[in-house]
Parts: structure tokens; sequence; C-alpha cells
């Protein structure tokens, strides 16, 4: 490891944030953020699953704006 690193007056909140992430991917909260300073800085963009994707898209209509026309 290179350094430590102090980040000093982080809002309560977002330190309760960053222990529940932790804790749902079975981490200490100083790996988890170790994981998102990486992930942030990283050139690689993070791949999301394909249920962020679809839940990304805008709602943009109803199911019969999208019917085909027939002959």
């Amino acid at each position: 490891m290179a350094t430590n690193l102090i980040v000093r007056n982080v809002d309560a909140e977002v330190v309760q944030l960053l222990k529940q992430r932790a804790a749902t991917n079975g981490r200490s909260a100083e790996a988890e953020h170790r994981q998102i300073l990486k992930e942030a800085l990283s050139c690689q963009p993070r791949k999301r699953s394909l249920n962020e994707v679809l839940l990304s898209m805008p709602q943009v209509g109803e199911d019969a704006d999208f019917e085909g026309l027939r002959d």
C-alpha cells in the first residue's frame, strides 16, 4: 500500500450509507471506501447489470404506442 488517506468532515448520513454498502458487500467500511475510490478513478467504466440498464431507460410511452401497423 502506498499511503494512508484521511477524509475529514464527512456527513453522518454519508458515513452511515458507506457502512450499509460495506455490509451489503461483505466488506469493512475501509475496504468499501477503497473499492469506491478504485471504481470512481478507474479508466474503465463499471459494467452494469442488465437490470440496471433496463431500469435506467426512460419511460417514453405505453406498450400500445409501439404496436406494429397491420396491413
